[in-house]
């Protein structure tokens, strides 16, 4: 269910954003077991402030887009990790029509991708999360946190991972959307995005400032020093 607030658009930053977002989805204020999974990099400082207002704890599910072999930009699909468990979710248009175009190929290109972008995973979870695994996901009340949906694919990859380790209540979370809200509903119980349906091309241009957000700045909000 989208929650619009009264804050006007754009959003000064990432931390901002965050804030209205906290407020949207203060009905899961004081929740015993709240998680709040930021994907990284850009939606730790948003999940950030979504944790601290909502007393809940702070972690990570891990996504890398699948980009498009020839055009890296263009999301082939997403592959995301959580608790040591992995799942890959396509686009199946754009997986089709390259698969089409290089039929001898296109599915050696495209799985040569996916192990390259596991392998990032993998490097980030060492780095995120060097000494214990995601906190406890099963039975919890869990709210993923993008800084905004573009395709909507990254999403879908993050829930489906966190879906498969059992939560009792699932959310997903992001202050902006290009995305149409449809396949993101069918993949939790509550969808809150303030600013849905932006009409907007990028999630950049939802912020004032959109700076990137670097590994140090992570590790520090995860109190990884």
């Amino acid at each position: 269910m989208n929650r619009a607030s009264g804050h006007p658009y754009p959003y000064a930053d990432r931390a901002d954003a965050g804030r209205v977002l906290a407020g949207a989805l203060a009905g899961y204020r004081g929740r015993n077991g709240l998680l709040v999974l930021g994907l990284p990099r850009g939606g730790v400082p948003v999940a950030a402030e979504v944790a601290d207002a909502l007393g809940g704890a702070l972690d990570v599910v891990l996504v890398r887009k699948i980009g498009h072999p020839r055009q890296p930009e263009l999301a082939a699909g997403a592959v995301a990790e959580a608790a040591g468990e992995r799942t890959a979710v396509w686009n199946d248009g754009v997986v089709r029509a390259w698969l089409a175009s290089e039929p001898g190929t296109g599915q050696a290109e495209l799985e040569a991708v996916l192990a390259a972008e596991s392998a990032e995973l993998q490097r980030r979870a060492e780095r995120y999360r060097p000494h214990q695994p995601v906190q406890r996901i099963r039975g919890s009340t869990v709210i993923v946190v993008d800084d905004g949906l573009a395709t909507g694919a990254t999403m879908r990859a993050a829930l489906g991972a966190v879906r498969s380790l059992e939560p009792q209540w699932l959310v997903a979370a992001a202050p902006m959307s290009c995305a149409p809200e449809g396949d993101i509903a069918a993949l939790a119980d509550d969808v809150v995005i303030p600013w849905a349906e932006s009409t907007l091309s990028s999630v950049g241009q939802a912020y004032r400032t959109f700076g990137q957000t670097g590994d140090a700045e992570v590790r520090a909000l995860l109190r990884l020093g």
